[in-house]
């Protein structure tokens, strides 16, 4: 019998949708990036390549969460921070990967 999803499943319900590929593209961004304190990755970079190599729409990506990899990031030992500009700001997007 199939049962109510648990608030405290919806987290790891939602990481299990992000593709192997997905998670291949941000490590190979970190490893590139890192320079033994952090890895600084550009979310336009990171989306372009996913959708060059996956073949799928910037909309399909965004849509199905596959850039929301910071729980999994997180439960691998970093410490990630996510920075979008705000209002009358004006940088590229961002995710911060340092160890903790």
């Amino acid at each position: 019998m199939i049962k109510p999803i648990k608030p405290s499943e919806i987290k790891a319900a939602k990481n299990k949708n992000i593709p192997d590929a997905v998670i291949k593209i941000f490590n190979d961004f970190i490893v590139k990036e890192y320079d033994d304190v952090s890895a600084v990755v550009v979310k336009d970079e990171v989306l372009k390549k996913i959708t060059s190599e996956l073949n799928v729409s910037r909309n399909h990506v965004i849509d199905n969460g596959w850039l929301d990899v910071e729980d999994l990031y997180r439960k691998a030992g970093w410490k990630v921070i996510y920075d979008k500009p705000g209002y009358n700001e004006s940088y590229d997007a961002f995710y911060k990967f340092t160890k903790k």
